[in-house]
């Protein structure tokens, strides 16, 4: 039920949501622009007074560290707004953090796709025609 969930995590919910909207629409940056930056996740402190906003970054290293640089410029700008949509008393302090989890699961992904691709497809019939022959070939060699 909604009234059990502790209220940071209401709270960091909410966050994770506004910081997701103000990154796609009002973030005018190049460096952030350059990179496709999803936000994962959010954590509050109990206090409510910071809040660790996770992000995946996609795309080469140099637009990853741009795009590192733009959110660690960008996280007191966005205090004010994110408190004055949540209605919070006092705004927390946001840190980025990058989330590799995404491009983790997508490695692992691309290296399952490259084993499903080069592994042999062998259907039951040739299976069944290569024991065949073999045990061909034994009886074979048992005559001599």
């Amino acid at each position: 039920m909604a009234g059990n969930e502790r209220r940071p995590d209401r709270v960091a919910a909410a966050i994770r949501e506004e910081v997701a909207r103000v990154l796609s629409r009002d973030v005018q940056d190049p460096r952030i622009a350059g990179a496709f930056v999803t936000v994962t996740g959010c954590e509050v402190s109990r206090d409510l007074r910071t809040a660790k906003i996770f992000v995946s970054i996609l795309g080469d290293e140099d637009a990853k560290t741009l795009a590192r640089e733009g959110l660690h410029d960008l996280a007191p700008q966005l205090r004010g707004p994110v408190g004055r949509a949540l209605r919070l008393r006092a705004a927390p302090e946001i840190f980025f953090k990058v989330d590799e989890s995404v491009a983790y699961a997508a490695r692992i992904e691309t290296l399952l796709q490259q084993i499903k691709t080069t592994e042999p497809e062998t259907t039951s019939d040739e299976s069944d025609a290569a024991a065949d022959t073999t045990r061909a070939g034994d009886d074979d060699d048992s005559r001599d």
